[in-house]
């Protein structure tokens, strides 16, 4: 591969994702670190991209697919039952992890009451409580992405890799049997610290992840102890999750008055 090609594809790879780390950007293309690390310095010259700590991310993406105003538009009725009913699971006081997927964010809509210590790399989490006298928040550090809402990099996976909590509350691309994954090397890297620091691990996940894999796996689903879902969730997918020794939660809703799968 000349380098031409190799920044190329850097440059494809980056429009698809948005942002990259430079280990998976070398594992894509198949170079050294230092190699890829030079084209990202061309690149950027050339105003295509832009470098950050650990990666890199597309300077003007074509789609707002990941966007968090986008993703939040998805599901919303479904995402807010769902926060819901994970708001009640938390107890008062509680030190909490919250990732920074669009439903993740409706759980914290319905935590203030709870006061808890609220972790987070979620921009717009850290927003929601700014001026909450009950909640007391922790932004973890990073590289903002304005567009993701979020804080991303090594700092980021440093600071949750210190913590520790009563609960984390986590997003996903997909869930199937084989376990939970998403779409983002830089997230993977942030959510497995997430796991390591909190004692007890909640799924947030809408009926759309179902059954679906993303990219990159996230963990076991001997790492999961309560998913919380809406109630179109598929019934067997559910029977089979619980039958794994998973809690699933499938969140009421006036569609299904209470009733659950």
């Amino acid at each position: 591969m000349t380098a031409e090609e190799r920044k190329h594809r850097i440059e494809a790879y980056l429009q698809r994702v948005e942002f990259a780390s430079l280990e998976e950007l070398s594992q894509h293309v198949e170079a050294s670190v230092s190699t890829v690390r030079r084209d990202l310095t061309t690149l950027e010259a050339v105003g295509n991209l832009r470098r950050t700590h650990g990666g890199a991310r597309i300077v003007t993406p074509k789609t707002d697919e990941f966007a968090f105003s986008a993703r939040d538009a998805h599901q919303l009725s479904e995402k807010e039952a769902i926060g819901k009913a994970c708001a009640e699971l938390i107890g008062g006081n509680q030190s909490v992890i919250l990732d920074a997927g669009t439903t993740v964010y409706h759980v914290a809509r319905h935590l203030e009451e709870k006061s808890p210590q609220i972790v987070t790399n979620s921009l717009p989490v850290a927003n929601l409580f700014a001026s909450a006298n009950k909640v007391e928040v922790i932004l973890a550090g990073g590289v903002i992405y304005p567009r993701l809402g979020v804080l991303v990099g090594p700092m980021t996976v440093e600071a949750f890799s210190k913590m520790r909590a009563d609960v984390a509350i986590m997003s996903a691309g997909g869930i199937t049997l084989e376990g939970v994954t998403n779409s983002h090397a830089l997230l993977i890297d942030i959510q497995r610290a997430m796991l390591k620091a909190a004692q007890k691990i909640i799924f947030c996940l809408d009926h759309s992840k179902f059954g679906r894999q993303s990219v990159s796996p996230l963990c076991g689903l001997d790492l999961v102890d309560t998913i919380v879902t809406d109630h179109r969730a598929p019934h067997e997918l559910v029977v089979a999750l619980r039958e794994r020794g998973v809690e699933v939660i499938v969140a009421p809703t006036t569609e299904t008055n209470g009733v659950e799968n």
